[in-house]
């Protein structure tokens, strides 16, 4: 399918990098990475190697100082191979932009150049067993103790999280009283003692991430990993997550459009009643109305993306509007691919069945779709 809309030579030589890594280095194996929910290191740093690790980070501690647009560009390629691997890269990114953007020059220096060679992997640590869509709500507590804070509380979901998981987790932990004003975040180091895991999630899909409960008992953190003043973590979590949404659209599109492709291909080739399915008109109908709601989709989260990159006021309705309406349609492609695939799509012998569960949980994080339109709605009204 031609994606080349509205894009300048640039972008398009980073699409056409990314797209060449997936077919090479990730589309051959990821149904053995789901089938064995292995998280492929080795890809990762290569992967890390071309920029893509610290895409937006700054490029004097190894990033590439890219948009916000050429990274959604980047994402939407590599999930055509694998959702659930380029959605684990997307969160490491997003925890290298928070210290990046937040962090003291000490810190910076201190964790970037490993997190952008993916020497260090980064999780993110805010949602909790009992405060998912009610960010705000959380409990884990930090207490200040001289020059440290003490940590405790649990986080759940939390991708890259285990024994054999990530290195740095930045979390979300109240400093203050109830309400957004009341948090701060920090950065824990893997080996801090009081850090637990819980048992890895069983999963209907994301497979080949770890996802898992991050426990902290007693931890205790030096007030240096503190990213910002106390009271502004809220504020790094919501602007965090404009830029989660956009690559979290961006990995729906990347699925729903291999799964069009293989739609396209299959019922061409697929023969009944005489004739190749792309024959009947009920096929073609469907087949036009996927491609139309993919590239709205796809225009929506570049808007999106440039509207991040521009510090446009009405960025954060326009990400939740991407993340909504791309999440939603990536699904509703794939689930589509897989009906004109007949019983073939539903088995483990074609990709589909495994787009399909990666792009589910997609309508879920980074906010709900429900909350996303809590978010527009609020921003219309206001």
């Amino acid at each position: 399918m031609d994606m080349n809309i509205s894009l300048d030579e640039t972008l398009i030589a980073f699409q056409d990098a990314a797209r060449s890594f997936a077919d090479s280095e990730m589309k051959p194996h990821a149904e053995k990475w789901d089938e064995d929910k292995h998280l492929p290191l080795d890809v990762l740093r290569k992967a890390a190697a071309l920029g893509f690790a610290g895409a937006y980070v700054r490029e004097d501690v190894g990033g590439s100082g890219l948009s916000r647009l050429a990274a959604a560009v980047i994402f939407e390629q590599l999930a055509r191979a694998c959702p659930s691997t380029t959605a684990f890269l997307t969160i490491h990114n997003m925890v290298s932009w928070m210290i990046d953007s937040f962090g003291s020059a000490e810190q910076r220096q201190k964790w970037l150049p490993d997190l952008c060679s993916m020497s260090l992997l980064g999780s993110y640590c805010l949602t909790e067993p009992g405060s998912g869509s009610d960010a705000a709500s959380l409990r884990t507590k930090a207490v200040r103790d001289g020059d440290h804070y003490v940590l405790n509380g649990t986080k759940a979901f939390i991708s890259g999280a285990g024994d054999q998981g990530n290195d740095l987790y930045v979390v979300m932990a109240r400093t203050g009283d109830g309400g957004p004003k009341g948090i701060s975040a920090f950065v824990v180091e893997k080996g801090t003692p009081g850090l637990s895991f819980g048992a890895n999630e069983r999963k209907m899909g994301w497979n080949s991430q770890p996802t898992a409960q991050v426990q902290l008992d007693d931890v205790r953190v030096p007030v240096g990993n503190r990213l910002g003043e106390e009271g502004v973590g809220f504020k790094i979590a919501m602007k965090g997550l404009d830029g989660g949404r956009i690559n979290i659209a961006a990995c729906s599109l990347g699925g729903a459009s291999e799964a069009l492709d293989q739609a396209l291909e299959y019922t061409k080739t697929r023969k009944q009643f005489g004739k190749a399915i792309s024959d009947f008109q009920a096929t073609q109908f469907r087949l036009a109305d996927m491609a139309t709601n993919l590239d709205a989709a796809r225009l929506m989260v570049w808007r999106a993306a440039s509207a991040l990159d521009n510090q446009d006021p009405n960025a954060t309705r326009y990400c939740a509007m991407a993340k909504r309406f791309a999440t939603d349609h990536g699904f509703q492609i794939v689930d589509e691919a897989l009906q004109l695939h007949g019983g073939y799509g539903y088995l483990r012998d074609y990709p589909i069945e495994r787009l399909l569960r990666d792009l589910r949980v997609h309508r879920i994080l980074e906010g709900t779709n429900e909350v996303m339109r809590v978010i527009i709605s609020r921003d219309l009204l206001k």
